[in-house]
């Protein structure tokens, strides 16, 4: 059973199942309004979170997307507040009312390669066989930035892009030096191989450099990241992006470099980084 955790007097949020996917979903309170942030990846998802504000005597003003991926975007149908995405979010979204999720789209989909084995798998577990899907569009559509003041407490929306999804964005927590990722900081999953791109990485580690934070939330770790263990996530991915041009792509090359100068074997997080790093090279 997921259960609300508070990171501070102001923000509390419900860590992420694996399993089926769930990200991460959260609250952030100013002395005025709350902020939800993402709508879950299905009614259920949803409601279960909006209960566990209730019992905290918390209801959300408004609703912000990271990003237009199923589980970020599936609980919309139950979302009762004005929802805020970017451009390419609503575009997607609205692509996405198209499709079918039944078994046999979502099967042939996965053929074709437009669509993850695991998230097929994911939608199927979570909303079982009786899968009716609605996607209402969101009320609200920013460009680049969106600040919110909810009362001392602002909120500063920007889109970021990445390798992950190209609507990407992220939701600093000015007061509060804590920076939600959503799944900005993710491979690209959309593809045969999963990968990053050296030039999309250290674009994107410009950006969330650019912020003041002490505390980073990302979707599917249940854990927060402290300031120093995101210094050294982000340190790796631009070593990588250096050495993936450098060495023309060359892993074991990398390998090498990278060992040398951390003076130590590499550990498994850092090898499959470097693998993405490898899959996304393009001479």
């Amino acid at each position: 059973m997921q259960t609300l955790q508070h990171l501070s007097k102001h923000i509390v949020y419900l860590p992420p199942v694996q399993e089926t996917d769930r990200p991460v979903l959260a609250a952030v309170t100013g002395n005025k309004k709350t902020l939800i942030i993402d709508a879950g990846n299905s009614v259920r998802h949803a409601q279960l979170f909006e209960d566990e504000l209730l019992r905290n005597d918390i209801s959300g003003n408004f609703l912000v997307l990271t990003h237009s991926h199923w589980d970020h975007v599936f609980g919309l149908e139950n979302i009762g507040i004005p929802v805020i995405c970017q451009e390419k979010t609503y575009t997607n979204i609205k692509d996405m009312q198209q499709l079918s999720w039944e078994d046999q789209a979502l099967d042939q989909r996965v053929e074709e390669g437009t669509e993850i084995a695991f998230c097929a798998d994911a939608i199927k577990l979570e909303h079982g066989t009786n899968r009716e899907i609605s996607l209402p569009l969101p009320d609200i559509i920013f460009e680049k930035t969106m600040t919110i003041d909810l009362g001392k407490i602002t909120c500063v929306i920007e889109h970021v892009g990445g390798d992950h999804a190209k609507d990407s964005c992220i939701i600093y927590i000015q007061e509060e030096k804590t920076l939600f990722l959503g799944d900005c900081l993710y491979a690209n999953l959309y593809s045969e191989k999963w990968n990053y791109t050296a030039e999309q990485a250290l674009l994107l580690i410009k950006k969330i450099e650019a912020y003041d934070a002490e505390t980073y939330i990302l979707s599917h770790h249940d854990q927060p990241r402290t300031r120093l263990e995101m210094e050294a996530e982000l340190k790796l991915m631009k070593e990588c992006a250096r050495a993936v041009v450098a060495h023309r792509g060359n892993r074991a090359l990398m390998e090498q470099e990278l060992a040398k100068g951390l003076k130590r074997d590499l550990t498994e997080d850092e090898l499959e980084t470097i693998g993405f790093f490898v899959n996304g090279y393009v001479e």
